[in-house]
Parts: C-alpha cells; structure tokens; sequence
C-alpha cells in the first residue's frame, strides 16, 4: 500500500469551484463520500463511463488537490484529501450531500478488491 502522490493541503475557493464544476467530477466525490477510499473499478462501473474518462477526471480532482490516491497491486484506490482546510472538506460535504440528491447517486458501498 503505497500513496502514489501526495496532494497539497492549500486549495483556493475558485480553485475548488472550477474543480468541481464539472458534474463527472462532482459525481466522483459523491460515490466516495468524505470519509471512505473507493477503487476506480467501481467508479467506473457505477457512472457506466469508460475507464479512461473516469481516469481523466480523477486526474483533475488530483490536480485541484481535492483527493489522494493510492494504489494496492494493480488497483488504485482514491479518497478525499483529509489533509484539506476545514472550510474545503465542509463545502465539500455540503455540496456533496445536496448534488447526491439532484444526481440520484448514493455512496458505494461494496468494494471489488
């Protein structure tokens, strides 16, 4: 279990709204929740996207610092960046549970690997 990049914990408010802007990532953040690690085989099969889509949009979530990345054997594993200001994990939260709702999306809760 090696973490693969480690994000920088400063994120900007405009940083932070033009990451999330874009609703394939903001349907990320609402499958991982603020407090579970998912594998990026599940988010794929959950938004029924190709692998190379989800991986583009988890790369930007990376670039914004919003989630860290790890992987285990051939899988890689993201979750948010707990290492985020308080004020970016509470908007993150906020907005994560109100676009759940309007997305029909719910955490995942099984895991593949």
């Amino acid at each position: 279990m090696h973490a693969v990049q480690a994000a920088p914990a400063q994120v900007s408010v405009a940083g932070l709204c033009k990451c999330l802007g874009d609703e394939s990532r903001l349907s990320l953040l609402c499958l991982m929740g603020v407090d579970r690690e998912v594998c990026v085989c599940d988010l794929v099969d959950a938004l029924d996207a190709p692998q190379s889509t989800i991986s583009r949009h988890l790369a930007q979530l990376r670039q914004c610092g919003l989630v860290v990345v790890r992987r285990q054997g051939t899988w890689m594993h993201y979750r948010v960046n707990d290492a985020l200001p308080e004020w970016a994990l509470t908007t993150i939260e906020a907005l994560v549970n109100e676009a759940r709702e309007q997305l029909g999306l719910q955490p995942l809760q099984g895991q593949c690997c």
